[in-house]
């Protein structure tokens, strides 16, 4: 029989409690413990429309259940018959958590029809499903031993109901008496931690305002409608007292016919020196003069600009109301959810009252969030020279929120600010440096000029080369000023690359620079080489990318067990094909006597046991094999093209190998998601090299 699924309830016994936050990031760390991960919603608001929470969950579950499979029964049907809807809710967890190892379990959300007995109610759902309960307190506007009060108030309604009370998250709290508040809740007698009130989790997106105040998108661009808005601020003064008073993220009310002000605004939104705006709202239901219109879209501000039939005092009073929500597509809120959940949880501790059983295989998720917080547990410092790109600046404000890498971007530091704030990116303490302009500018040309001499290069020469991102960035990290470089979003592989056989070259015995693919498939990670760098390996050059790989496989987790592929396994093919990977087999052996080989080997028999017993029965590597080396790059590049295509498989990389110091290359298709999953990659690289130095 399976074991049952681990599962825990998150209950509070008021709104506005920031639930999200708190489900969001034990989610997480469940993701990265077990393989088949779901969520379940007891009580519903609503069969017909979507709830939020449950819908932004479930894009971050990795079990295989459907939206209408994690819902229990609607607030009706509790108020209609409790005992019957309590029912219907453990006969619908109990087929959610046959198909899953873990199940998170949302409480209700005390919205509209909230009522004091819903904690009890809440208490007796987790009894009946056997969840130990996570206890989510508010702490805005709460003293510790105000929160401390509420929470014994909790822990014993939960054991009247026979509930298990395993932890206390206090949410929303003062920043300044986070330990305070923590400490007051150890007499608990459970595992307390408390998270601080953050603005940005409760601030409204420009989409949300323009709901509310049942607008009009007048002008500017769709996509920084999803930016939040973390002040309303109604322009009721002159315009030059306007301008004193902006602030980063604000949103101006005013009408259309106030010229002075929207034209104020348009322009300082651009301007260096001030603030960068969310949008504005031209309220009142006019709009601007023909000739003032016609000059506001010669300027083609992005920012938008709203219009709404409202009054000034309807407008400011409904944008008032709006509560932002952490929902689908709200990365930026998300990520800051994961951070606070990551810096302020200690994940061991809670998992553990769970008894989480410990899983033998490895999950893209699990592979992912392994490679965040390995990068995290000693940050490294990753230039980004392709400022330039959206998704090079979103994900590097991902990457600063997660404490994932010190950062530094190239290009014009103004205009790169600005388009990150447009974007609701926050760069925070990541350095912006043009390489046109840089003080290291004179620097890099001497010792470009140095490194290429025997090439005929001049210094004049080299001045111009090095304002060129990719050489600038490979010498910064040539010269240590950064540990590695991650670029090709919007550049050719070669672009990338070239600066690095010049400046950095390869490393001591390594001949060949190659590249591995980390292929995440359902249950277990295998590595690919070379798909990227190499187009016909001699046998030399194949035997390097296989002891590269195995190496590089091992610093990511992927026990080595290398598979020299060609079209015939063991003595049974004869060719130079084949006999180019007999030759780089036995290369591999002679140079890596530890390392565990098998070559030439057909892909079926490196890695089904099936197939492996009756081809080759002895070998320690058939039917097991972890890495992958392919005879040549139209083989490699299609293989792993069509296992990522066809079985689904999340391919990271390439990992470049072979380096003194780690560059990596990126898809010029490369998703968000992908870059942040590659610097950390990169500074995984420059942690090993660190490590391999410190032991020298």
């Amino acid at each position: 029989m399976a074991e049952p699924a681990s599962s825990i309830y998150i209950a509070s016994p008021e709104g506005d409690t920031g639930k999200s936050t708190i489900a969001l990031g034990v989610l997480q760390m469940l993701c990265a413990s077990a393989a088949r991960v779901g969520v379940f919603r007891p009580v519903a608001r609503s069969t017909t429309e979507t709830d939020y929470i449950l819908e932004l969950l479930i894009d971050h579950t990795t079990a295989d259940l459907s939206y209408e499979q994690s819902l229990g029964v609607t607030y009706e049907a509790v108020h209609s018959d409790p005992e019957v809807a309590l029912g219907d809710i453990v006969a619908r967890f109990h087929e959610v958590a046959a198909n899953c190892d873990a199940v998170v379990i949302v409480g209700s959300d005390y919205t509209d029809v909230g009522s004091p007995s819903e904690l009890s109610f809440n208490a007796r759902i987790a009894a009946n499903l056997g969840a130990p309960v996570l206890l989510a307190l508010r702490g805005s506007e709460r003293s510790a031993d105000e929160i401390v009060q509420l929470g014994q108030l909790c822990r014993a309604e939960l054991h009247q109901h026979h509930a298990h009370l395993a932890a206390i998250v206090a949410n929303r709290c003062d920043p300044d008496k986070l330990d305070e508040i923590t400490a007051a809740l150890v007499p608990l007698g459970v595992p307390a931690w408390s998270l601080p009130e953050i603005p940005l989790l409760i601030a409204p997106t420009m989409a949300e305002l323009l709901v509310a105040i049942d607008g009009e998108l007048y002008s500017g661009d769709a996509e920084l409608m999803q930016r939040e808005a973390l002040r309303v601020m109604v322009g009721g003064m002159t315009a030059e007292h306007i301008l004193e008073r902006l602030t980063e993220g604000v949103v101006v009310i005013a009408p259309a016919d106030r010229s002075d002000v929207l034209l104020a605004l348009v322009n300082a939104h651009e301007a260096e020196g001030f603030p960068s705006l969310a949008g504005i709202i031209m309220n009142g239901g006019i709009e601007p003069h023909p000739a003032i219109a016609r000059l506001v879209a010669g300027l083609g501000p992005r920012l938008p600009i709203l219009t709404t039939g409202l009054g000034t005092f309807d407008t400011a009073s409904a944008a008032a109301k709006v509560r932002g929500k952490v929902a689908v597509g709200s990365q930026r809120k998300v990520d800051t959810a994961l951070s606070l959940m990551e810096q302020r949880v200690d994940a061991r501790a809670l998992l553990d009252r769970l008894e989480l059983a410990i899983p033998s295989i490895t999950t893209p998720q699990m592979f992912e969030y392994q490679l965040i917080h390995r990068a995290r547990a000693d940050r490294k410092h990753i230039v980004l020279p392709e400022g330039g790109d959206d998704r090079i600046l979103r994900a590097a404000g991902r990457l600063i929120q997660r404490q994932v890498a010190q950062l530094t971007i190239l290009g014009e530091e103004g205009p790169i600010r600005r388009r990150a704030a447009e974007l609701g990116v926050d760069l925070g303490d990541a350095s912006v440096l043009d390489p046109k302009t840089s003080d290291y500018a004179e620097e890099f040309a001497a010792d470009y000029t140095e490194l290429r001499k025997h090439k005929g290069m001049r210094v004049e020469r080299a001045r111009e080369i090095m304002s060129d991102i990719s050489y600038f960035g490979t010498m910064m990290v040539h010269k240590g000023i950064a540990d590695g470089m991650v670029s090709g979003a919007a550049h050719t592989t070669a672009h990338t690359i070239r600066p690095s056989f010049e400046i950095i070259k390869t490393a001591d015995g390594v001949n060949t620079v190659s590249s591995i693919f980390l292929m995440c498939l359902s249950d277990r990670v295998l590595a690919y080489g070379d798909c990227a760098i190499v187009p016909d390996p001699s046998a030399e050059q194949l035997a390097d990318i296989a002891i590269s790989s195995a190496a590089t496989a091992a610093q990511f987790g992927v026990e080595p067990r290398v598979a020299m592929l060609s079209y015939s396994t063991g003595d049974s093919g004869s060719g130079a094909d084949v006999d180019k990977v007999r030759e780089a087999t036995r290369l591999v052996r002679e140079r890596s006597p530890e390392l565990l080989v098998e070559g030439p080997i057909q892909y079926d028999a490196a890695i089904e046991p099936s197939v492996a017993k009756s081809k080759l029965p002895d070998s320690e590597v058939a039917g097991r094999a972890t890495v992958f080396i392919f005879p040549d790059l139209n083989t490699g590049n299609n293989t792993y093209k069509a296992v990522q295509r066809s079985a689904g498989a999340v391919a990271v990389g390439p990992v470049l190998q072979g380096l003194r110091k780690p560059v990596n290359d990126l898809s010029r298709g490369a998703l968000v998601e992908d870059i942040v999953n590659t610097v950390a990659i990169t500074a995984i690289q420059a942690q090993g090299l660190a490590a391999q130095g410190s032991a020298e």
